[in-house]
């Protein structure tokens, strides 16, 4: 082999061990280094270029960063016997990776492994206290614009003891101090969703719509009552008025017909003659139209004007 080649064959070896022997590392790495698949030395979580021995030395780098866990919904039996559906999540990182790696080895292990865990110690929670402790966090009041409606419902309701806050804090406290030995550190679990399953939650439908409808029927009932009591008052208060109204036009009336009978009575004591006239004529007026026949005697007081008036 000439000169030449043997030159570039050193360049390349040198070139692949340079390459080999050193490593980048950004802000969300770490680093475990293994040599012939034994972990060596600490991690390395510095940001930066870093070296290691070329071709013995593998590389292992995990996430620094909050991780999400996401687990399978499961049908899990509460203390009373009422079976849901429990969906949970939880949040962790790795804390120690060396430690991590020589018991997980990867994520999709340590992710595993956390579904046993966080699923096994839901579980035994869930199945160590009534539904009511998995579903409301304190005794606090229902927000219902009907009082009497909200307050039945809260003397049908258990109390609660524990409450979903505590009872999702004691499944933490269990699990971080499981997977603690693995070098994660679990900071928090949660309950995503909690549903009957299919049988009952019929059956609980059911039971929702008939109180709806029993509330609505005893607020149409009090509804009722409270207008017929308004049109009671309503109509009291009209006759009221009414009975005034007809006192005061009597009174006016029978001031007026006073008036009136005072003034025919002035009328009257001037010249009887003129207001026997008038009268007469007024009641020529009111009885006779063009449509009337009448039939008088010659000696009748009603005809008196007309027939001094046909001599004339």
């Amino acid at each position: 082999m000439s000169r030449g080649n043997w030159m570039l064959l050193l360049g390349v070896i040198l070139a692949l061990g340079l390459t080999q022997s050193c490593y980048t590392l950004d802000e969300s790495e770490q680093v475990i280094i293994t040599r012939f698949g034994e972990p060596i030395g600490d991690a390395v979580s510095e940001p930066g270029l870093h070296f290691k021995v070329p071709f013995t030395d593998t590389v292992n780098r995990f996430d620094k960063r909050w991780l999400e866990w996401d687990g399978d919904p499961n049908q899990i039996p509460t203390l009373d016997k009422k079976y849901i559906w429990v969906d949970t999540f939880a949040r962790w990182r790795i804390q120690d990776p060396l430690r991590f790696f020589q018991n997980m080895r990867d994520e999709r292990t340590a992710q595993s492994r956390l579904d046993d865990i966080i699923d096994g110690e839901t579980r035994n929670a869930i199945a160590s206290f009534n539904l009511i402790e998995a579903v409301r966090a304190s005794n606090r009041a229902f927000k219902d614009e009907d009082s009497r409606a909200n307050k039945e419902r809260e003397e049908r309701l258990e109390s609660v003891e524990v409450g979903r806050e505590k009872l999702m804090q004691r499944v933490l406290e269990r699990a971080k101090s499981v997977v603690h030995d693995y070098g994660v550190e679990l900071v928090d679990v949660r309950l995503r969703r909690i549903n009957y399953v299919d049988e009952v939650q019929a059956k609980v439908f059911e039971r929702m719509i008939s109180e709806r409808k029993r509330i609505a029927e005893r607020s149409r009932s009090e509804g009722s009552g409270k207008s017929a009591e308004i049109r009671g008052q309503m109509e009291k208060e009209l006759r009221t008025i009414r009975s005034e109204g007809y006192k005061r036009a009597q009174e006016a009336q029978g001031k007026a017909d006073a008036e009136a009978s005072q003034i025919y009575a002035d009328a009257f004591g001037r010249d009887a003659e003129f207001y026997q006239f008038v009268r007469t004529l007024e009641a020529y007026r009111g009885a006779v139209d063009g449509t009337t026949t009448l039939l008088l005697g010659g000696d009748s007081e009603f005809y008196r004007y007309l027939r001094g008036s046909g001599r004339k």
